[in-house]
């Protein structure tokens, strides 16, 4: 008789569950701690110890740059966290790194972007969905814009803008610094995650939808999927495999391809 711990696969043998569990957290919480230790390293010195000059340009865009791809690993990080995939079985540990992770991004509440997502998951491609623009599907701005103001409320502007005159008024960071830093890279991810996990996948296109999940997968290589979006690119399997956190997306990928 099989444990509870453990499940019976194809092939006659068993899995344990509880193991693979506990190491798909020991990998999840260590890639999060580096993403999220690596954004607040990088934002602490880009605001309190960076001076921009001739000399230091290149440091100073080479930091925006990594800051921006880390503004987009925190959002994933957060993302796993509403399906429950970066701590298995853990709910509120899922739900405390998430808030930080979106708390750290704009102020946003998990909750309400949780709600929102599985809404999205629900919907996905349909006037229903939070994040589809099912007026114009074609058009970028517009439904950029639209996806904009469906997450950015008055609240996050308000914490943003006690944010940024707290650092002007109170610890005299440089206005430069609070622009190349923070608001640029802020800006530039929401593009970034726009792009590459919301419009090319969800995008109608000549190749028809396969199934219900309505998504679209990119063909990048590895290192350029990791670059542009923590693989989220590769979305129909996102939407297919849920719970398969961020950085296990290619093994699903492959399987699939291997499967089909």
């Amino acid at each position: 008789m099989t444990d509870m711990t453990s499940e019976t696969m194809g092939d006659g043998a068993t899995r344990d569950v509880a193991a693979d569990n506990r190491q798909t957290a020991r990998i999840g919480l260590t890639l999060a701690t580096a993403i999220i230790g690596g954004w607040i390293v990088l934002h602490l010195v880009s605001m309190f110890v960076f001076t921009w000059s001739w000399s230091s340009a290149p440091i100073g865009i080479a930091l925006m740059l990594l800051l921006t791809w880390l503004y987009v690993g925190m959002f994933i990080v957060a993302h796993d966290c509403m399906h429950g995939s970066l701590v298995p079985l853990k709910p509120a540990w899922n739900r405390w790194i998430g808030q930080l992770c979106l708390g750290l991004y704009a102020g946003f509440s998990f909750d309400f972007m949780n709600r929102k997502h599985h809404q999205h998951h629900r919907h996905a491609g349909t006037g229903d969905d939070p994040d589809f623009h099912d007026h114009e599907p074609h058009a970028f701005w517009p439904w950029y814009f639209k996806f904009f103001i469906e997450y950015f409320t008055g609240k996050e502007i308000i914490f943003i803008a006690v944010w940024v005159f707290s650092y002007l008024l109170i610890f005299g960071v440089p206005y430069a610094n609070i622009i190349t830093f923070l608001t640029i890279p802020a800006i530039v991810s929401s593009i970034q995650l726009f792009t590459f996990g919301t419009y090319l996948p969800h995008k109608p296109s000549a190749a028809e939808f396969t199934d219900r999940h309505r998504s679209h997968s990119n063909d990048y290589p590895w290192w350029l999927s990791l670059m542009t979006c923590f693989h989220f690119g590769y979305h129909h399997e996102h939407h297919a495999v849920p719970d398969a956190p961020w950085w296990r997306l290619p093994i699903v990928r492959a399987d699939a391809r291997r499967a089909g």
